[in-house]
């Protein structure tokens, strides 16, 4: 096993791809803390990762809220004594043209998406041994622009630039700061609402074929939390089945 013992935490990972990477985490022999907003959600998917034979802890959060963060850290902490792994997961991208964007809606979006990386990220590694891993989930929105998406576009440009700027800032300690932008994945959020058509669209711009699932994500995720990437830092690993090659 890869992270046998290691404790890592995941955030937004009640469901999609969260939970796909916390799964995948434990697989590896891994302790994990799941963390979403809503507690109820976060205790199922402890139960599920149980069952793979590792320890788990459920703990609420608004990633957006200082002290809710620290919470976070501390209550790992306290339940395991360390934290090896951090997963900045969770993030928000409600559909709304340019034009329509309120202050409000601007700023939600940067605070959950961007601004979360930043306060985990600080607190994570405040207590993370020497070889920590931090890994972000940016988006190909990152790199292409999507018409309705113009503040998670942006946010999700903010998370690629924190990620360098981390890998820089942490490396005297080894802490390996690195990003996995994921194209289209089937997951509750991006194809929940999705019509047969709109999935063959998007289907069709794929030169793969197929829709990621999160399994997809997680695989690129262990791979960066293992010892195999102790020499990468910095960087942005685009998995979307070929979509940016247009």
């Amino acid at each position: 096993m890869l992270l046998k013992d290691k404790v890592a935490i995941v955030t937004g990972a009640k469901q999609g791809i969260g939970l796909g990477i916390a799964m995948a985490l434990a697989k590896e022999g891994c302790n994990v803390v799941v963390s979403d907003l809503e507690q109820s959600g976060c205790e199922s998917a402890v139960i599920e990762i149980e069952k793979l034979g590792v320890k788990a802890l459920a703990v609420s959060c608004d990633v957006s809220q200082k002290d809710q963060v620290d919470h976070l850290v501390s209550e790992t902490i306290s339940k395991f004594g360390k934290l090896d792994i951090l997963v900045n997961n969770a993030g928000i991208f409600p559909f709304k043209p340019f034009m329509d964007l309120s202050e409000s809606d601007w700023d939600k979006v940067i605070d959950v998406n961007l601004k979360s990386v930043f306060l985990c990220s600080q607190a994570s590694a405040k207590v993370m041994p020497d070889g920590g891993k931090i890994v972000n989930i940016s988006s190909i929105a990152s790199l292409v622009g999507f018409e309705g998406l113009t503040h998670y576009c942006a946010s999700k440009g903010g998370v690629n630039g924190l990620t360098r700027t981390l890998a820089l800032e942490l490396a005297s300690r080894k802490i390996n700061v690195n990003a996995v932008a994921p194209g289209a994945i089937e997951s509750p959020g991006a194809t929940g609402a999705m019509t047969d058509e709109m999935k063959q669209g998007t289907i069709g711009a794929i030169p793969l074929k197929r829709f990621g699932v999160p399994e997809d994500i997680a695989q690129s995720v262990i791979f960066l939390a293992s010892n195999n990437a102790d020499y990468i830092t910095g960087q942005v690993i685009v998995v979307d089945g070929g979509w940016t090659l247009r």
